[in-house]
């Protein structure tokens, strides 16, 4: 467990040396470890330290002279510390004051009577040891020093003994006795490098002397922390960590570092430095000691020290790996203080020290000079931008000159690197500034073409036929043509290279006007139909002329393709309002549907049609285009694509309502309609055309195969209409006036419209009836199944009517309504149609058979006799036997149908009712056709 004396001491000494001079430089010693305590493990007591403790208490009371008196008062003692400090721990870790704090009394007690009471006890060095902590503990560290003093001075031989100075040392430089604490760490050091505490003594020895202000002397001590750990180690670089180093330390160094720097800070900077080392001998850190106190300068804002102490170890080791970056620091403490002057003159000399030539590079290795060359490469950088900058603003050449110094240094250094082109750019640019035109061109075209592709190669090639420009501006005529072709030479080059760059359309159209006018034509005509294949387009106005030769050409040589192409290329180029605008719309259409023309001419109807139909989209307005839409449904037609003949002939009808073929294109339309499944719109065409045509004949079949159409397809209502109106406008012939009758009906029937089933339904018995020679066997037959249909309700009211008292009141109603339902179904039965007349027939044999059951079953008079009732009943049975009678007659009449060849529903139901009615004959198992003999 650690001491509480120690930190306590740590914390002081931290704060102390803060409190010297405001700076935190003082070693943070709480950091350090502390040795333990090493105390023998007592055998386990059940219950834990507390129940131990107790034991001992008891112990020491009942046995006063006791030999283990002794061991019993330091074990009871050990455990008190252990006690106390456990509760210390408990504190730090909650960072509250814990109940039960730590009291050493008793511990202090315990060991001041044994010590008192044993003198000659062999562990009273480990007494007195815990004493001392003891002491420490409970803050009284006069105390604590005394029992320290005494086990240093009688015990000599402890192993605690080096520890014991060392805590005297801590103990004395927190209460700001540096000497003696420099006395006490000395006894530390004097026990050689093997003693535990050798390390933090010799450390705390140099802050001691520092205290005092022996600051020489101080860093005695402090390059003996130094050497133990970076003597034979590698220092690492300026720019990074020292390696394979633990963060404690780290922290240890950098805080040995930091005092060393305050102390140099106090004498004479790099001057003590060289001295030092000079007695010391030479070190590998030997630059981390320039470098740190160089930072702190600079920490205090002391620029010109800081720079001193750069500058200092350059100047002494110029060839050092890390020499240059201590030039560095030069420049950014110059600049980091303000001085522009000063960092200007240092970053010159740093690149000229440490130049691709120079001797620092010869005598280091590659791996060290590359290195810097990230710097070397910036600052060269810097300082063409500098003076670049500085030609800007004044103008004067020489400022010019010296930007181009270094960047032809830099170009001359790293020529082949990523960086090369840019600063090469730069420099082309800086000598137009300064209109040296002719080497401004050799520059641009140097970092546009002889670098790897880089984000200035286009602009410098641009720039170099700028500066072709300029220079032209200055030579008499006969130089200037010789020059005008060098700078078309590297117009070519530009657009050969940088074909994706838009400033390529105007070099090109530039650089064919410029060869037309030197008398070249073909490489004129050459470079304007690259600029027409430019990707993306040049700018409206180079393009529109080279369009429209190009479709001009094109066109006269049959190539309507290409024609098209560039006459569209033409159009998207001329405002809305230019003259010219609807003639070279006509040769637009024109050439787009004399290609629809060459692909007819070659049997390719399908390439045929989609040049016509482009016509529309090229040129909305040509005349053209009705010609040519017409002709694409034609061809859609014959290909049988009813979906696009339909989709052209509705935009024809559409955009040419007066067109004189517009008659035509309904009955085109109407079929791709009906040929592509669009049942409702076919129909709709069919009706439209019924409308239109003046041949009635041709309106009445047009209109009848709209109303078929609006049926199949399911729009019930647009066909009752329609079938209602072929009914109306064309009532003969009968048959299929009827016909559309009984369609309309049947509509009325599926939608659930009742009342208007049975008007539909009536009208066709009408109609029917009042035909005359008109009637054929189709309209008997729709008018016998609409009369069935309209006696079914006379059967149902019928049925509903049941005999119940007074049976003379409801036998009449049911009498009433029996004679109308056998009125409507003998009405059916006249028609003489076989289908029909066999459910009417089965319905009258129903209804008297229905009457005869009902008379039987009907309500008693109330009151009756048992003789009474059973003469009614006889009664009721001679009135009902006829009507069973005339049932069985009917039904005879039905069944003998099967003579006929009949024998439908209708008939197979009378059979059924007979096997009832006369089970004896007519109740046996159907076998086909022997039941002819059967009924006989």
């Amino acid at each position: 467990m650690r001491r509480a004396l120690s930190l306590a001491l740590a914390c002081a000494a931290a704060l102390t040396a803060c409190a010297t001079g405001g700076r935190d430089d003082a070693m943070r010693i709480k950091s350090l470890p502390r040795a333990e305590v090493d105390i023998d493990p007592d055998a386990r007591i059940e219950g834990g330290r507390e129940k131990a403790m107790a034991g001992y208490r008891d112990f020491l009371q009942s046995a006063p002279d006791d030999p283990l008196r002794v061991e019993a008062l330091r074990r009871l003692g050990d455990m008190e510390i252990e006690s106390n400090e456990e509760r210390e721990q408990r504190r730090a870790e909650t960072g509250a004051r814990a109940a039960g704090s730590a009291d050493y009394r008793h511990a202090i007690k315990l060991y001041e009577d044994l010590l008192k009471a044993y003198p000659r006890y062999r562990g009273n060095d480990r007494v007195l040891y815990q004493l001392a902590r003891a002491y420490e503990g409970a803050g009284d560290y006069e105390r604590a020093l005394r029992a320290l003093a005494r086990l240093t001075t009688e015990y000599r031989a402890t192993p605690h003994f080096d520890e014991a100075h060392f805590r005297r040392g801590e103990i004395l430089f927190v209460t700001q006795d540096y000497g003696k604490a420099e006395s006490a760490y000395a006894e530390v050091l004097r026990q050689g490098e093997g003693s535990a505490f050798f390390e933090k003594a010799q450390y705390k020895h140099g802050w001691a002397r520092f205290k005092q202000g022996r600051y020489e002397a101080g860093l005695d001590s402090f390059f003996g922390v130094l050497d133990r750990h970076l003597r034979n180690r590698d220092p690492g670089t300026l720019t990074g960590d020292i390696p394979d180093m633990s963060r404690g330390e780290q922290e240890l160094l950098d805080d040995t570092f930091r005092v060393v720097s305050l102390s140099l800070s106090y004498l004479h900077g790099p001057e003590t430095i060289v001295a030092l080392f000079e007695r010391h001998g030479a070190r590998r850190y030997e630059f981390r000691v320039y470098q740190r106190l160089g930072d702190l300068y600079l920490k205090q804002e002391r620029i010109q020290d800081a720079a001193g102490s750069y500058n200092a170890f350059v100047r002494r080791y110029p060839n050092h790996p890390q020499a240059p970056f201590f030039q560095l620091k030069v420049v950014d403490a110059y600049k980091q203080g303000g001085f522009a002057a000063q960092s200007l003159e240092a970053k010159k000399e740093f690149v000229t020290r440490y130049g691709v030539k120079s001797e620092f590079r010869r005598v280091n290795t590659e791996a060290a000079y590359a290195q810097i060359l990230p710097d070397l490469k910036a600052q060269l950088e810097e300082l063409a931008r500098h003076y670049h900058g500085s030609a800007q603003k004044s103008k004067q050449p020489a400022d010019y000159q010296e930007a181009a110094v270094w960047y032809r240094t830099w170009l001359e250094s790293f020529p082949r690197d990523p960086q090369a082109a840019q600063l090469n750019f730069l420099l082309a640019e800086m000598l137009f500034e300064s209109r040296q035109f002719f080497e401004a061109a050799q520059e641009y075209e140097k970092t546009a073409y002889h670098y790897p592709a880089h984000a200035k190669s286009a602009d410098a090639g641009y720039a170099a036929l700028l500066a072709y420009d300029e220079q032209e501006k200055r030579l008499a005529s006969e130089a200037q043509r010789a020059w005008r072709l060098a700078g078309l030479t590297s117009a070519v080059r530009f657009v050969d290279r940088f074909g994706a760059d838009p400033r390529t359309p105007a070099v090109l159209t530039r650089s064919a006007e410029r060869y037309y006018a030197l008398g070249a034509p073909e490489q004129a005509g050459e470079l304007a139909q690259r600029v027409l294949a430019r990707q993306p387009e040049a700018e409206a106005g180079l393009r529109r002329t080279a369009w429209t030769v190009v479709a001009h050409t094109q066109f006269e040589r049959g190539a309507f393709d290409r024609a098209e192409a560039a006459y569209q290329q033409a159009l998207a180029l001329m405002p809305a309002g230019d003259p010219a605008r609807a003639a070279m719309t006509e040769r637009l259409a024109a050439s787009v549907y004399k290609q629809g023309e060459q692909s007819r001419a070659t049997g390719d109807t399908r390439a045929a049609v989609a040049h016509f139909l482009r016509v529309g989209r090229v040129a909305p307005g040509s005349p053209v285009r009705a010609t040519a839409e017409y002709d694409a449904a034609a061809g859609l037609i014959a290909l049988k694509d009813w979906g696009a003949a339909v989709t052209v002939l509705e935009g024809f009808r559409k955009a040419y309502p007066n067109h004189a073929l517009r008659s035509e294109v309904s009955g085109k339309l109407a079929v791709a309609y009906l040929e592509s499944g669009q049942l409702p719109r076919a129909a709709a065409e069919f009706e439209a055309m019924a409308a239109g045509q003046t041949d009635p004949n041709l309106r009445r079949e047009a209109l009848w195969q709209a109303a078929e159409l609006y049926d199949k397809a399911g729009s019930h209502g647009s066909a009752i209409a329609a079938y209602q109106r072929y009914a109306r406008e064309f009532p003969r012939p009968l048959e299929p006036a009827l016909e559309a009758r009984s369609r309309v009906a049947e509509s009325y029937k599926k939608n659930g419209q009742w009342r208007d089933y049975q008007q539909a339904l009536t009208e066709i018995v009408r109609a029917d009836q009042g035909a005359g020679g008109e009637r054929t066997d189709r309209t008997r037959y729709l008018g016998a199944t609409a009369a069935l249909t309209l006696a079914e309700p006379a059967y149902d009211e019928y049925r509903k009517v049941k005999l119940v008292e007074p049976l003379k009141k409801s036998l009449a109603v049911k009498k009433d309504k029996m004679q109308a339902a056998l009125k409507a179904y003998g009405s059916v039965a006249e028609y003489g149609v076989a289908e029909v007349a066999t459910a009417s027939t089965f319905r009258i044999a129903e209804i008297y058979r229905d009457f005869s059951r009902e008379l039987l079953a009907s309500q008693r008079p109330k009151g009756l006799s048992p003789e009474e009732l059973e003469q009614y009943d006889v009664l009721l049975e001679e009135q009902a036997f006829p009507f069973e009678e005339k049932s069985i007659e009917i039904h005879e009449v039905n069944a003998a149908r099967v003579t006929q060849g009949i024998y439908d529903r209708w008939v197979k139901d009378s059979f059924a009712a007979l096997g009832k009615l006369k089970p004896v004959r007519y109740a046996k198992p159907e076998r086909g056709p022997e039941v002819i003999d059967a009924i006989r």
